[in-house]
């Protein structure tokens, strides 16, 4: 594993790499990204199906992380770990509209993505299983999702986005495939067992939950399209926005600020052609390297 220091070095390339990416990249990796969560939400549904309390729990966190597990070794977009480009912003690395511009797009090719395995599983008949009684799990999940207050939906979406982020950082520190897996799995199996607001599974559980009450006639009543965004999207992106921040935020602060001996090597902009619109085809980023020396690094326009 590399050292928290050189953790927040790679989070700088990290963001910046991504914002160098042309837009309408980021745009179908991030319908790629919303279908990988998607696809694992169905999936912890259908293994935490038949048990209760705590069990199934534990069962929907044991798969649930295989979406952002296959969303990050794959290459896709997730809006909720883009928050993390915070880090790279408060170091003046990357500018403020550019992220949000990364937020904005990942948000919404998120969103297609999870209704689109909402739209396969529920019209695939993926809710037949176990008798039908899957289709009855699958509304009631929507309906949780939307039966909470903007406060408590806030806190549970903050909780979940510092998770999400920390399992970035570390699985960003990670040298090696299983490193990474593991740096992943274990933050991500953590708020999906405690029952955390995750934006891109929220959207998944919700529409899922109302294609089924439509396809099999039952509580039509509970969910709606208007719950969807003032009960849950609003609430739960604002929450995942200030978990996020808050992980950027901090391990700026502690390891990215000038009193901080282990960065002063590392410039506080970068003329990034794309970011800042200038005609350079390549960035020069120096960082440390684990013999102390300094190296080059050379981001290439994308």
């Amino acid at each position: 594993m590399n050292s928290p220091p050189e953790i927040a070095k790679l989070c700088i390339n990290y963001g910046i790499n991504k914002l160098e990416k042309p837009l309408i990249k980021t745009f179908v990796l991030a319908i790629i990204g919303g279908f990988f969560v998607g696809a694992s939400s169905a999936l912890s549904s259908i293994c935490s199906y038949n048990y209760s309390g705590g069990i199934a729990q534990f069962y929907s966190g044991i798969v649930f992380p295989i979406g952002t597990m296959a969303t990050y070794c794959a290459g896709a977009e997730l809006f909720t770990g883009n928050i993390l480009l915070t880090l790279p912003f408060f170091n003046g690395s990357i500018n403020i509209l550019n992220m949000l511009l990364n937020w904005v797009i990942t948000l919404v090719g998120n969103f297609i993505g999870a209704l689109l395995v909402a739209l396969l599983v529920v019209y695939g008949h993926i809710p037949n299983m176990f008798n039908i009684h899957l289709a009855q799990t699958v509304i009631i999940a929507g309906i949780e999702k939307v039966s909470f207050n903007f406060g408590e939906a806030f806190i549970k979406a903050l909780l979940c986005n510092f998770f999400n982020c920390l399992a970035i950082w570390v699985s960003i520190g990670g040298r090696d495939f299983r490193s990474v897996i593991a740096g992943l799995w274990t933050p991500i199996f953590l708020y999906q067992a405690c029952n955390l607001d995750h934006y891109v599974a929220d959207v998944y559980y919700i529409i899922a939950g109302l294609f089924a009450s439509y396809e099999y006639g039952l509580d039509r009543t509970s969910l709606g399209w208007g719950k969807l965004f003032y009960k849950n999207i609003i609430p739960v992106v604002l929450g995942n926005i200030f978990g996020g921040g808050i992980v950027g935020m901090t391990y700026y602060y502690v390891y990215l600020t000038e009193d901080n001996p282990e960065i002063k090597t590392f410039p506080p902009n970068i003329n990034s052609p794309r970011l800042n619109n200038t005609n350079n085809s390549t960035n020069n980023i120096i960082i440390n390297n684990e013999n102390g020396d300094l190296t080059t690094l050379h981001a290439m326009n994308k």
